[in-house]
């Protein structure tokens, strides 16, 4: 194990100063929309935000949720591992869910879209035995990736400062759960926003350091030559072209970029995080925001790991890199503290604490969300009206909060770390990914294909995944199964399997059901407190025809998309065994630099520009709050001046 290089009171500093940080100032902001935007925290504003988010704070939530600790920390593991190939599987594999979860955004708006989670449609759909069928798959995912989130998070706290794993399991979810307990998604959204700012922050100094300022490589051409002294020195690269780092042509990297296509499918279709996202967001804003988000998120684990993923190779001694370290995603930020000393371990720190809270507040609204509707009120208090709805979500944020750290321990004490839980969970939650996307997209099938074929398909994998590490290493142990072979053939398995048999049942037994039914069956939640302007929707965004032509798009752009990020940009490179030339790497890298650049443009900058108004109207309050200025009378007739424009707007829109 490495000898930290910070003090503990850094790594203490971290976690209980910028969470107390984000706490109070997310909290104070929830506030502020409420006093100066009128944005009252109803149970709909909670869960929902009155489905009002626009396009580029979407795209940045969406970002923010995505970025794991498993993006920073597996994608540069992946990278040292593999070479060049490692960072664009890992990007590639793992962005075209989310663009083609576009397809499922929009088919949310036009046939679900008072939904609150994507469980309310299935249950509307098919029933109470297919809800907790996948009621069990959802949840699953949500321990699954919020173990992840911790234990890398941990592992990375405690090997650069030494703050114990189990305090830092416990302690990194805390500020999250303050925000989100007082601001639920709208706080999360903002928080998300600013995480993913610090992110492309961090990235974007990374890169300009490692390849235009540092002294140990300063340029592509250096990297390059490093790289190539590295692979003669370790005797090759096992499986990849002339056994370099420089080829795309490295069968270990494909094999790891089928996994995560096949793993990340599953943490996308089945976490209610992203299906809230979708309701969260305007009607006219979503597909945009998927495709956006998907896009800039890519250039996260692509940059970044091209760049600190091969630096560690060039500039860390094999020999006293132990594997467990590798593979609990230390290479990131001992190749920052080699290059940058101190300042570059806190930056990779800061990285680290941004991705693992950012992505955990979606958890937690996650699976309230999931609690508050799917459990309390759909087993125990179906008439719980929403100020009872907002009491148990807070719960439910606490109960969870708790409970995310104690299983992190527990996997942390196994000694099951953050390399292991990414490859495995594509094996626990893929099964439900064709039988839920089906249901909101197909109505021929029936309830029982759905459930058969995701019950089946996990089983088959879990088969599948302990056989192959039986057969090929004689042993079911957390190194044989950890492996990329068994881990391939179970993630294979496990979303294969209920492809084949909900496609086949589905044929031979159609179902034929009414959409109508999930149109009209969910509602919104009725709050005494709600405010009527809040129930006032504008016609243009539900229009049918407008959402009907945003899904052709979301289709054809998302097809198009995952068509060449998986297969015709990839697949050449790989067959044709191209080792990459100097030139050609430098073009590479100056491809990931401009990426990188665009998505902080995209989801930095936009969401700004979008919400000027917005920021202004706060601006403007606090100052006229501070200067005394502001009147009460002038703020109650502004309120019903509004009030008296919102109800003439929608009289004539009835008669309209």
């Amino acid at each position: 194990m490495v000898e930290p290089i910070l003090d503990q009171g850094v790594g203490w500093g971290i976690i209980l100063g910028f969470g107390g940080f984000f706490a109070i100032v997310m909290t104070l902001l929830t506030f502020a929309q409420k006093r100066y935007l009128r944005e009252f925290q109803t149970s709909e504003m909670f869960m929902t935000a009155h489905r009002s988010v626009r396009t580029g704070l979407v795209a940045s939530a969406i970002v923010s949720a995505w970025t794991w600790a498993a993006t920073l920390l597996q994608s540069s593991t992946v990278a040292y591992k593999y070479g060049v190939s490692g960072p664009f599987w890992y990007a590639s594999g793992a962005t075209i869910q989310v663009l083609l979860f576009a397809i499922l955004a929009i088919e949310l708006k036009r046939k679900a879209p008072h939904a609150h989670t994507f469980l309310e449609i299935i249950n509307a759909r098919y029933g109470k035995p297919a809800h907790i069928v996948f009621l069990c798959f959802a949840l699953a995912t949500n321990m699954v990736v919020t173990a992840m989130l911790l234990l890398g998070g941990s592992a990375v706290v405690h090997a650069l400062t030494g703050v114990h794993t189990f305090a830092s399991c416990f302690l990194l979810p805390l500020g999250v759960l303050i925000y989100t307990l007082f601001g639920g998604i709208k706080a999360t959204f903002l928080t998300d926003y600013v995480h993913t700012t610090v992110i492309f922050i961090v990235l974007l100094s990374f890169v300009f350091t490692v390849y235009c300022t540092s002294s140990q490589i300063g340029s592509p051409d250096k990297m390059y030559d490093l790289l190539d002294a590295a692979a003669k020195r370790n005797g090759g690269v096992p499986d990849n072209a002339e056994g370099s780092y420089l080829t795309m042509s490295s069968l270990q990297g494909l094999v790891f970029g089928i996994i995560n296509i096949v793993g990340n499918f599953g943490t996308v279709f089945v976490d209610n995080a992203y299906w809230q996202r979708a309701i969260a967001a305007r009607p006219s804003s979503t597909v945009h925001a998927y495709l956006i988000g998907g896009l800039a998120w890519f250039a996260i684990p692509f940059t970044l790991a091209t760049t600190m993923g091969l630096a560690g190779i060039a500039v860390l001694d094999p020999n006293t890199l132990h594997p467990s370290d590798v593979s609990a995603g230390l290479v990131l930020p001992l190749a920052a503290s080699q290059l940058i000393g101190k300042a570059g371990g806190f930056a990779a720190l800061v990285l680290v604490f941004m991705a693992v809270t950012s992505a955990s507040s979606a958890e937690l609204i996650a699976v309230s969300s999931i609690y508050t509707y799917d459990i309390y009120r759909t087993y125990i208090r179906s008439e719980a009206l929403g100020s009872q709805v907002i009491n148990h979500s807070h719960y439910s944020v606490i109960g969870f909060g708790i409970l995310m750290g104690g299983l992190a321990v527990i996997l942390n004490y196994i000694g099951v770390d953050l390399g292991y839980m990414y490859l495995l969970m594509g094996i626990i939650s893929s099964p439900a990914v064709f039988p839920v996307a089906f249901t909101i997209t197909w109505k021929k099938q029936p309830a029982m294909a759905a459930i058969f074929s995701a019950i089946f398909g996990l089983i088959c994998g879990l088969i599948a995944w302990l056989v192959t590490a039986q057969q090929l290493y004689n042993e079911i142990t957390l190194i044989s199964t950890g492996q990329n072979y068994p881990m391939l053939a179970g993630n294979l398995v496990s979303i294969l399997v209920p492809l084949f048999i909900t496609l086949i049942w589905s044929f031979a037994f159609p179902d034929d059901f009414d959409f109508d039914i999930t149109r009209t069956k969910l509602q919104i939640l009725t709050d005494d407190e709600v405010d009527e302007n809040f129930r006032h929707v504008d016609d243009s965004e539900t229009d049918p025809h407008k959402l009907k032509k945003a899904f052709k798009f979301a289709l054809w752009s998302s097809i198009a998309l995952t068509l060449i990020l998986a297969i015709i940009w990839p697949i050449p490179m790989y067959l044709s065994r191209y080792v990459f030339s100097k030139p050609f790497f430098t073009f590479w890298v100056a491809l990931s630099m401009i990426w990188a650049l665009c998505g902080a443009i995209a989801v930095a900058i936009f969401p700004v520009f979008e919400a000027r108004h917005s920021i202004y109207r706060v601006i403007e309050g606090v100052f006229f709050d501070i200067s005394g200025k502001r009147k009460v009378e002038q703020e109650e007739i502004e309120i019903k001046q509004e009030e008296i424009e919102i109800k003439q707007e929608t009289t004539n829109n009835e008669k309209v």
